[in-house]
């Protein structure tokens, strides 16, 4: 972790909701080695917590189960942080579809609650994490995740106490995580295949998990009140990552990579063949620094006693939005280096083997 970043976290109460999960767990484990003063780790998923409780057994981390639909449990666990990493939500698109008011309990009510919370214990910061498929959402669990973002930029002004900044960050595939194709391709290519990808003219955004909770930590550091930081993040084509990853693992698992097949099955209903981290609307209103871009809010007028203004600014003129079918593939040895040099199956099998995956 940078220095400065350190600096920012050392000695500070800090509240991880969806603790268990992929991020939640990444952000908790950088926080502690940063010197975090406190960490309170909160997730409904009984086992992941006790997990996460055994790790940190005896080390500034106390876990607690909870959810965050109970507003009298976010409330007292609010009470005396500095800063709240709101990660917990429902994230699979088709079990949102069927279940679509728990999505809104969960990822819209959810946060309401975490902004009441912050807003009456004077909390510093709160960071949202969001989705790429809050642009231009199609489904349910998208335009919930758009409605966080909005409610997070808003509490700015009709929540304001003068003293919290409300943020978000939106991510691209994390690689690794719950619902990526990369465990997935992993399986199938230990099983002797096929391996099935949805549309060979598929493209998406990538970053491993450390990667993702590294853009978190820095977010919040540049945070002044509802925006939403998008990182810049490598793009790959679907075809080119299952080819790299047969040519990597079919010899690890016993077999040829000439006989792992590759079959098409379609996109699922509501899949997109590119990945969007910011719109064509957005873009107007956005500036670029040196290693993500920040949404800056569409009504300024509400929001004229904060001043935009960031280190590392690079351009306030953003010429196209940020999608994956515009940005140039990583090539596939670039891609190879890229997934030897990440770990990224060394840590799969790790989360496979805690069950985290």
């Amino acid at each position: 972790m940078d220095d400065y970043l350190r600096d920012f976290y050392k000695d500070k109460k800090i509240l991880i909701t969806g603790a268990a999960g992929t991020v939640g767990a990444e952000l908790g484990r950088q926080l502690h080695h940063a010197g975090a003063g406190e960490l309170r780790l909160m997730d409904n998923n009984e086992t992941g917590m006790f997990f996460l409780m055994e790790q940190y057994r005896n080390n500034g981390a106390f876990c607690f189960l909870g959810d965050v639909r109970d507003r009298d449990k976010v409330e007292k666990l609010t009470n005396g942080v500095d800063i709240i990493f709101h990660c917990a939500a429902f994230k699979h698109v088709i079990l949102s579809e069927y279940n679509p008011f728990d999505v809104v309990q969960t990822n819209i009510m959810g946060v309401e609650n975490i902004i009441r919370a912050a807003t009456l214990h004077k909390v510093k910061y709160v960071l949202f994490t969001s989705s790429d498929k809050a642009v231009n959402p199609t489904n349910v669990m998208g335009t919930s995740k758009l409605m966080g973002e909005k409610l997070m930029t808003a509490a700015n002004a009709v929540m304001s106490n003068g003293k919290t900044v409300f943020a978000s960050t939106r991510f691209g595939n994390v690689i690794g995580s719950r619902g990526s194709v990369v465990p997935l391709f992993m399986r199938q290519i230990r099983s002797g295949g096929p391996v099935t990808i949805t549309d060979r003219q598929m493209t998406r955004f990538i970053m491993t998990v450390r990667e993702a909770a590294h853009m978190v930590l820095q977010s919040l550091t540049l945070a002044r009140g509802g925006e939403v930081f998008v990182t810049k993040m490598p793009v790959v084509s679907i075809q080119d990552l299952a080819e790299v990853m047969i040519d990597i693992l079919a010899p690890k698992y016993g077999y040829r990579p000439g006989n792992i097949e590759i079959t098409d099955i379609g996109a699922k209903p509501g899949e997109k063949l590119y990945e969007e981290l910011m719109s064509d609307e957005e873009s107007h209103r956005s500036v670029e620094l040196r290693e993500m871009y920040v949404i800056t809010p569409a009504f300024k007028n509400i929001y004229n006693s904060i001043h935009y203004e960031y280190e590392g600014f690079v351009s306030g003129i953003i010429q196209k939005p940020y999608i994956s079918s515009g940005e140039e593939p990583l090539g596939k040895d670039r891609l190879k280096t890229y997934l030897l040099e990440n770990r990224v199956f060394e840590e799969i099998d790790e989360s496979l083997r805690e069950n985290r995956v």
